[in-house]
């Protein structure tokens, strides 16, 4: 049974001290008898039209004719028909009938009669002792599907690319007929852009290709009533090329009357539907507005459309038949105006414009409303309906025109209002109204009940609603009375006053608690009252724990046949049975072995790839619902892969509970730990007021804990968030918990780094290091300054300052220590007493000098000063220490002053004495000594000088070694640059280095100071000599500088290694055959030319023929040839002939040259590269290069390259 509904809208009541009476003041309107059949064995009610046949009835008429109309009422209604207007008797006529306690009609057709006979205009009308209600006028047809006409379609021959329109015209049939076109095989024909259907049925084609000749064009029409479908006559196409048409006029006409025909030319679009530029198009409000252009053109054109001064609804708009059609569905008004179709292809385009019109059929605004209202009371119907045009409003009671209908004092019509007041319970009846235009009309049927009932509760006694905890509970008192009841809602058997927040209570009287908890439980009484009596229902209300899944199903990952397990714990209401079930991909388990379900698990042995899916664990109670589900992939079987470890996965679900001002519990849900079991959680905050976007930490909890107890400090708007930590790492961040902001405190802390220190010698500046916002704990930070003189009996100065971090306190004593504290304060107190610390106001400039300076020279390079202290108040200041000046002023050995720059040392605190290192000996030095503070030096003490003794002398300034010959070396030098004191004389020291860089005996020379030139003579030739050379003083030697140097080789001009000491040319020869290296040079030497000697000869005398280099014609002079330059190395003699034989009666020059023969040894190769010549004695000159590889012995000797010899030309 339907809710009883008065009230469109709810009503919020709030609790308050008294008892609480929920009461629903419910205004007069239109109430709806409830087809109780409590309420239906006494309570009347005018007839209600509860069921009729479509105004536009199309009936087959091959079936009956069943005409409906049903209606409610008490008492029961009566039914009578009228037929086009006049009383249709169906007693008459033995083919019609009507159902027992129905109007509906049944007209027996199919055993005789016909459809036809009973086509007409129906109206039923239901009536009984309270009114009587009608139905809308039923036009009944009976539906037709007719044949096509008899007619001659001759064949169609057309040109390639022409336009054709296949016309169908297809019988009138109702309802119309549904057409589509077909070949004989009933295969629908393709379409396309360029061959298509139009609305009214015909095929358009825009231009023709040889692919359309067919025969068989055929158009069918289906009527859907009948299920019958009519056939059009096939129409015969016939396309023909170019040359196909010049043959058939060839063949026809002579040579003389030919002439050939053309292709059709490309042409821009026009129009086939509709014509001209313009047309018109009606259409009524809701249908679906359909427009159509279709154009030919070659090639095929493509239709665009456009609205003018508008857009086309995106949602409603739709394009049909290759866009040649645009829809807009449920079309309104707003949808009027001028629509534009383009046809376009590349030689042009054309425009269409159709005008579309949007009329409406009458539509309700506001239909009238049932209405039952108790004696005397006062009501209205009111019946509001919109069209275009505007529809005429026509009022009906108990189906017959107003105008004519009797009189009643209670009730006046004002347009589309009928006002009643004061009415009495005779005055019942139905009123019509009907609302018409030429597009249609609207009919509605209300009844005003004029009714005198005490109040009835519809709901039964004592039931009992369970809900869930949280959710909105519905307790139902569905009444019915007349006059309408008030409602009241009380908790408890005595009318206990309920102290929720808020309930709703609904039209129907259905008290809603929208949250409903456990303290809601209890019985409940709704009281309807009204002036002619009350009644009262108890309902009785449980709340219970909803059903939760605890452990979710996770999803699985498994190799084909192996096992998976999903798990899924529920916890529920004592009271309520949960049913587990198991559902994949939402359907019911496969019915196999291999699936078991037990208790929390579902397990799938086996696994296949069928099994992969969504397996969802729903636990059902009668109250409520609720599942998880878990995806599985089954994979094919592989290695078991090593476990992936990474850090965890953040937290999630963060929750404050527990808030006080200055603590808070925080709970979190840890995720995922990633392989690797979380060992700590990482808790930070966010300062939002005072820092915001930067996060601190806050604290750690051990991995095993998901709630920690957090310290807060006042006035801060905390952000709380947690990470976690594993072996591998930590997780990012979880997302930030709600805002949760302290109540403000006085500090509790003071600030730090409190200093006093003057800058000035009359002021104190004061300095702290500020609390910054996390700890002011409050608005409103400030500081109060203190401070007094810490020998004195002055009393505490105090001011206070903004959030600063300095105060200047001026006209203070120079240099006096003061007490000072900074207390932090704020909009709420004071902080706690701060710790007094000391300071000084500013310094001044030392005003003495340190007196009795002593200086007692230690050695040559360091002295010892002394001074006695300054007294401390003259130092005005803190004593940072003696600062001393000192400055050579004179040369004790060239008696010339002259200033030089001052150096300085500190020494640091009070000492009163200091050494001064780094003097320069034999110097005449002057010094002062001076205070210093933190603002500077004080005066100077008096200059003091001091002489430092003789030293030894630093080393010369340079030595060189200059013109170097056979025995002899010069020696040049430049005195040290520091003597150090009167120089006494030089010392010389050298010795020979031999070849493998060993030294020979020392040589020790002494040279007069005032020397700066040395000739060594006598020295070895051609020998490196290295040198040690330093001055002496008094006291001692001095630093020494070293050289090498070496004498010359020859007189050819060869020029030793340059070592520092110049460049030299050789006097005279060097003997060197008594030297041993040199003995066993050559006897290696001898030992290759006799091996040389024996092959030549054996060869010889084997009738071989030896080539000799004819040497004496290309080079006159036999003496040595020059060394190559490149490596030093002897080279080869070159010729153009070779293989000469030796000339007879050769012999060796007298001058001993010995040239080199053409063969492959040569005292070059075998004799380790000497680059040299012999002497007359037969001794050999020269270094030693290295060279152990021969040359070739052809085509690479060099006409530059001497023998290595100079006593032979050949060998005989």
């Amino acid at each position: 049974m339907p809710p009883l509904k008065i009230m469109p809208k709810k009503k919020h009541l709030s609790a308050g001290r008294v008892p609480l009476i929920l009461f629903l003041c419910q205004m007069i309107g239109a109430l709806d008898v409830p087809l109780d059949p409590k309420l239906l064995d006494d309570l009347v009610q005018p007839p209600t039209i509860t069921q009729q046949s479509p105004k536009d009835y199309i009936v087959d008429p091959r079936e009956n004719i069943v005409i409906q109309c049903e209606a409610k009422g008490k008492p029961p209604p009566s039914f009578s028909w009228t037929r086009n207007g006049t009383h249709f008797d169906i007693d008459k006529d033995p083919l019609v009938t009507m159902k027992p306690g129905s109007g509906t009609l049944v007209i027996n057709i199919i055993t005789e009669g016909k459809a036809e006979t009973y086509e007409g205009v129906y109206q039923c009308t239901a009536r009984n002792e309270r009114g009587a209600a009608v139905s809308n006028n039923i036009v009944v047809r009976p539906s037709r599907s007719p044949l096509w006409t008899k007619e001659r379609l001759e064949p169609i021959t057309l040109r390639n690319g022409q336009s054709l329109v296949l016309p169908c015209r297809p019988p009138i049939g109702l309802p119309p007929a549904i057409i589509f076109w077909m070949d004989n095989s009933f295969q629908r024909l393709p379409q396309s852009e360029r061959v298509s259907q139009g609305l009214n049925g015909d095929l358009y084609f825009s231009n023709v290709l040889p692919e359309d000749t067919r025969e068989d064009y055929i158009c069918y029409a289906r009527f859907n009533h009948t299920q019958t479908i009519q056939q059009k006559q096939p129409i015969s196409l016939k396309v023909i090329s170019v040359d196909e048409l010049n043959d058939t006029i060839a063949a026809n006409l002579s040579d003389t009357e030919f002439y050939g025909a053309k292709p059709s030319k490309e042409r821009p679009p026009t129009f086939l539907t509709p014509e001209g530029n313009e047309s018109l198009k009606e259409e009524l409000r809701g249908n679906v507005l359909s427009l159509e252009c279709i154009a030919e053109g070659l090639p095929t054109p493509i239709i665009y459309w456009i609205k003018e001064d508008g857009t086309l609804p995106v949602n409603r708009t739709f394009y049909r038949n290759f866009k040649k059609t645009l829809q807009i569905t449920q079309v309104t008004e707003a949808d009027s105006g001028n629509y534009q179709c383009i046809a376009k292809n590349p030689l042009g385009a054309v425009h269409h414009t159709i005008a579309v019109t949007v009329k409406a059929a009458p539509y309700w605004i506001a239909a009238p409303q049932n209405l039952v209202l108790s004696p005397g009371e006062n009501g209205t119907l009111i019946c509001r309906a919109n069209g275009n045009p505007k529809p005429r409003i026509a009022w009906l009671t108990n189906g017959v025109p107003i105008e004519i209908a009797p009189e009643d004092p209670s009730r006046k019509i004002d347009g589309d209002t009928i006002i009643f007041s004061n009415v009495q319970e005779r005055l019942s009846a139905v009123y019509q109204c009907n609302a018409s235009n030429e597009y249609g009309y609207l009919l509605a049927n209300a009844f005003v009940n004029v009714l005198a009932e005490p109040p009835r509760i519809l709901t039964s006694a004592n039931i009992l609603y369970q809900v869930i905890a949280n959710r909105p509970a519905f307790l139902d008192c569905a009444f019915f009375g007349s006059p309408l009841p008030t409602i009241e809602w009380f908790k408890g058997t005595k009318g206990s006053a309920l102290h929720e927040d808020i309930y709703v209570l609904h039209d129907n009287g259905t008290l809603e608690i929208p949250v409903a908890q456990k303290d809601s439980t209890g019985t409940y009484t709704c009281v309807a009252r009204n002036k002619l009596g009350m009644a009262k229902n108890e309902v009785h209300l449980e709340i219970k724990d909803p059903t939760k899944i605890i452990k979710q199903p996770e999803h699985a990952v498994v190799q084909r046949g192996s096992k998976v397990s999903f798990e899924c714990k529920v916890k529920h209401d004592h009271t309520l049975i949960p049913t587990i079930v198991w559902l994949k991909d939402h359907g019911e388990l496969p019915n196999e072995e291999r699936f078991s379900v037990d208790k929390d698990h579902l397990v799938v042995t086996d696994v296949s790839d069928d099994d992969g899916g969504t397996y969802t664990c729903a636990a059902n109670t009668t109250l409520d619902r609720v599942s998880a589900s878990a995806v599985l992939r089954v994979v094919a079987p592989t290695p078991t892969p090593a476990p992936i470890y990474d850090v965890p996965n953040p937290p999630f679900d963060l929750e404050l509970t527990n808030q006080l001002d200055k603590s808070v519990q925080l709970t979190w849900t840890p995720g995922d730990d990633n392989n690797s079991p979380i060992t700590k959680f990482i808790i930070e905050y966010e300062d939002a007021m005072h820092e915001a976007g930067v996060w601190h930490h806050q604290a750690e909890v051990s991995g095993t804990q998901t709630t920690a107890q957090l310290k807060l400090s006042p006035y801060v708007n905390y952000s709380f968030r947690v990470m976690a930590e594993n072996n591998i790492g930590r997780s990012v961040p979880s997302e930030a918990s709600e805002q949760y902001l302290t109540k403000a405190a006085e500090p509790d802390q003071n600030p730090t780094a409190v200093e006093g220190l003057g800058t000035e010698p009359d002021n104190l500046v004061i300095t702290w290091k500020p609390l910054n916002g996390f700890e002011s704990n409050g608005p409103g930070l400030q500081y109060k300054v203190s401070w007094r003189q810490k020998d004195g009996d002055d009393e505490w100065t105090s001011v206070v300052v903004a959030n600063v971090s300095k105060y200047i306190v001026s006209g203070t004593p120079t240099f006096v220590p003061y007490l000072i504290k900074v207390q932090a304060l704020n909009d709420v107190g004071f902080a706690p007493e701060p710790a007094v610390v000391m300071g000084h106001s500013g310094e001044d400039l030392p005003m003495v000098a340190p007196g009795n300076v002593r200086v007692n020279v230690v050695n040559s390079t360091l002295a010892e000063v002394h001074w006695d202290p300054v007294p401390l108040k003259s130092v005005r200041g803190h004593l940072q220490g003696y600062r001393i000046y000192y400055w050579k002023v004179q040369s004790s050995s060239k008696r010339n002053r002259r200033h030089i720059e001052k150096k300085i040392l500190t020494f640091q605190g009070s000492k009163t004495h200091g050494m001064l290192p780094g003097l320069q000996p034999y110097s005449h030095y002057f010094l002062n000594v001076r205070v210093v503070n933190g603002k500077g030096e004080g005066p100077a003490s008096s200059d003091r000088g001091f002489h430092t003794p003789e030293g030894v002398p630093s080393a010369p300034s340079s030595l060189k070694i200059v013109n170097p010959t056979l025995d002899s070396l010069t020696l040049e030098w430049d005195p040290p640059s520091h003597p150090n004191g009167v120089l006494t004389e030089y010392t010389l020291k050298y010795q020979p280095i031999n070849s493998t860089h060993e030294l020979g005996p020392l040589v020790d020379l002494k040279i007069p100071a005032n020397k700066t030139r040395w000739t060594l003579k006598n020295l070895n030739f051609s020998t490196r000599y290295k040198f040690y050379f330093y001055a002496q003083t008094s006291v001692g030697s001095g630093s020494q500088i070293t050289e090498e140097a070496i004498t010359t080789v020859d007189e050819a001009g060869i020029l030793p290694p340059d070592v520092g000491a110049g460049k030299a040319m050789a006097s005279r020869q060097v003997d060197i055959a008594t030297q041993g290296w040199f003995i066993g040079l050559m006897c290696a030497v001898a030992l290759l030319i006799l091996i040389l000697l024996i092959v030549c000869f054996v060869r010889r005398n084997k009738g071989g023929k030896y080539p000799v280099k004819e040497k004496e014609d290309a080079h006159a002079d036999p003496e040595i040839q020059p060394m190559k330059e490149d490596d030093g190395t002897f080279g080869e003699y070159s010729d153009a002939e070779d293989h000469k034989p030796l000339k007879k009666g050769s012999r060796t020059p007298s001058d001993r040259t010995v040239k080199k023969e053409d063969s492959d040894d040569s005292l070059v190769d075998y004799g380790e590269g000497v680059n040299g010549q012999f002497n007359e004695d037969g001794s050999f000159i020269g270094q030693y290069s290295g060279k152990k590889e021969k040359e070739p012995a052809e085509g690479n000797e060099s006409s530059e390259a001497p023998s290595p010899v100079n006593a032979m030309n050949s060998f005989v």
